[in-house]
Order: structure tokens, then sequence, then C-alpha cells
């Protein structure tokens, strides 16, 4: 699949057929999300893969009910769960660099990006939750302290498709020379 048809292409999936991930294929996924770009090259990204119902379960309760991708967690194959190394991107001898501070959430969001895309383009669905208590992930899944849970995505075959949300035009979000000058 041609790069900007799997940009165009992937939707957020909350349903899944039952069948198995291979090894190879989610190989493959974390191979895109390793080749991610982060600063200084700190890749401070962490994975964690989780395929055990029990834990997928409570994984999923950590979610609000109202959130749809609750019960996506609990029937995908598998859950991924992202995770960042705190204290290194955004970090320079051990001092925070930018006004914007540690930089982890950025770096996890392009190792994200990465995985979920080659995740559509081997015909799997994905989709980012970033609504949940993610104290309690990490301590369902023993994360130490100088990690956090960034995000989780169920990672499995759509059941179904969707459709596209309406997008903005460019006209609508890209200035030129100054904020505001279109």
């Amino acid at each position: 699949m041609e790069l900007m048809e799997a940009i165009m292409r992937r939707r957020s999936i909350r349903s899944y057929r039952s069948d198995e991930v291979s090894e190879e294929l989610l190989n493959k996924i974390l191979e895109a999300a390793r080749w991610a770009p982060s600063w200084a090259n700190t890749q401070c990204w962490e994975f964690i893969i989780v395929k055990d119902k029990q834990t997928k379960e409570k994984l999923a309760e950590t979610l609000p009910p109202p959130n749809p991708a609750r019960g996506a967690l609990s029937t995908a194959p598998i859950v991924i769960v992202a995770c960042g190394r705190k204290g290194k991107a955004g970090f320079y001898k051990g001092t925070v660099t930018t006004v914007k501070g540690d930089w982890f959430m950025f770096d996890v969001a392009l190792a994200m990006q990465n995985l979920t895309l080659a995740a559509h383009s081997l015909g799997l669905g994905t989709v980012h939750v970033g609504l949940f208590d993610s104290q309690k992930a990490e301590e369902i899944l023993g994360v130490p302290d100088e990690v956090e849970v960034v995000e989780m995505t169920p990672l499995g075959f759509p059941d179904k498709e969707s459709k596209a949300p309406p997008r903005k035009e460019l006209k609508d979000f890209v200035f030129y020379e100054s904020y505001g000058k279109k």
C-alpha cells in the first residue's frame, strides 16, 4: 500500500474478528515503530504486548464506560500498551531543555503513528486510546516509576469497514508567514 493511501484510509477500529495476529505481522508493526524519529534519537518508547484475556479485560476497565474503545480492548487479539521512559527526550545531560518539558509524549506519538499506519497497510486495525486511567494501567502491568503509560491500542483484523469522517480543508488551518495570514 502506498504511503498517502495508508494515511488517508486508516480508520479507528473498535470491532475486531477473533483471528490471531501472527508474530510475523506483529514484528513488522513493531519494526515500523522502531524507526520513528525521536528527540536526539533517544527512542524513549517501550511497548507491552498483551494477549492474556484477563489482563486485556482489566486494561479495558481503566477506560470510563462511555469510551467506545472499551470493548475493543477486551475483544481484540492483542493490546499494545505504549509507554514512554521519562527524563530522556527533551533533556540534555539530565536537564530539561525546552519549555515543553519532557518530550516523551511527542516521541511515543511518533512511534504510535508509524505503528498504526503499518498495521493498516498490513490489513490490521487499531484505535488510539488515550482516555483511560494510566496509573491503574501502570499498576496492572507492573510499570516502574521512571516509565509512563501513554496510550493503548487494540490490534487485530477489523470486523467491519468504517468511513472517513469529514476533514477540514487546508485553507482552514494553514497560514503563511505568520499566524492568521491565509
